[in-house]
Formats: structure tokens, sequence, C-alpha cells
């Protein structure tokens, strides 16, 4: 009689021992599962990060390409004025050649 006690209670426990390995294998593996899940949430924000910020560097590009073109633009209309007003200075001076009055008073 008491073998067949120490043969439940020998079973018992082993059923207890697999009991708790199963579980702490299911518990890891939810573990495991939530890791995965987190990583790929993060990765999946890291990947709207970079589109953002690539967003943003070809706007910022863009920005860059179009200040470049005023900047270009500008100095093409600065030296236009300013050939503008050499032609403008040479019209004057060739008037005072030609004005008669002009000469006599200096």
């Amino acid at each position: 009689m008491t073998a067949v006690i120490v043969v439940i209670v020998v079973v018992v426990v082993v059923l207890i021992a697999v009991g708790v390995v199963l579980w702490a294998r299911r518990r890891a593996e939810a573990k495991l599962q939530a890791r995965r899940q987190q990583a790929a949430q993060t990765r999946g924000e890291a990947a709207a990060a970079q589109r953002e910020a690539d967003r943003k560097a070809a706007a910022a590009e863009e920005r860059i390409a179009r200040a470049k073109r005023e900047q270009l633009a500008a100095e093409d209309e600065r030296r236009g004025a300013s050939e503008h007003r050499a032609i403008a200075q040479d019209l004057r001076s060739r008037a005072d050649e030609l004005d008669p009055d002009h000469n006599v008073e200096q």
C-alpha cells in the first residue's frame, strides 16, 4: 500500500513538473511573440520616420534648387541692369557730344 502511495505521489509530482515545463514554454513563446510584434511595430515606425525624413529632404532639395534658380535669375537681371546703365551712359555721352549748347558751356 505504501508503494502505491509512493507511485501515486511520484506520478503526481511528474505531472506537475510536466505541467510547469509546458506552462513555462508557453509563457516564453508568448513573450517571444510579443517581442516579435513589438519589433515589427518599431520597424514600421522606423520606416514611416524614414519616409518622412526622405520627404523633408526632397522638399529641402527642391527649395535649394528654387533658390539657386532665383539667385541666377537675379544675377542675370543685375547684369542686364548694368548693361542698360552703360547703354544709357553711352547715349548721354553721345547726346552731349551732339548737343552744340552743351559743348559751349564747358
